[in-house]
């Protein structure tokens, strides 16, 4: 970006044109990057996950099976830990853990 006495006379005016600039500038350090390693981005692109990141995303999948969340359930537990009401049973919750860890190893 070239400076000179016959730009924009205040930064709101200024920004369409950076961000304009910054865009550009941001493609072609990507293309380059691209060139540069003989890679070629597009619809061919393949991406492999670790075998943890599958698990995780499995996990994901089975906590909310239809696809959905209560959003009335979300919104009531986030009224109670925000008012500092909502308390845990740690010793329930560590039972619980323990019981479905030793599901999964059975």
């Amino acid at each position: 970006m070239k400076v000179s006495n016959s730009g924009p006379r205040n930064v709101a005016d200024a920004l369409p044109a950076v961000a304009a600039e910054t865009t550009k500038s941001a493609r072609n350090s990507k293309s380059s990057a691209a060139e540069a390693l003989g890679a070629t981005v597009g619809s061919s692109t393949k991406v492999d996950l670790s075998s943890r990141a599958q698990e995780m995303k499995r996990v994901k999948e089975m906590s909310t099976p239809s696809g959905q969340v209560d959003e009335a359930k979300v919104a009531r537990l986030q009224a109670l830990i925000d008012s500092g009401s909502y308390k845990v049973d740690a010793e329930a919750l560590a039972e619980r853990l323990v019981s479905e860890q030793l599901k999964m190893n059975e």
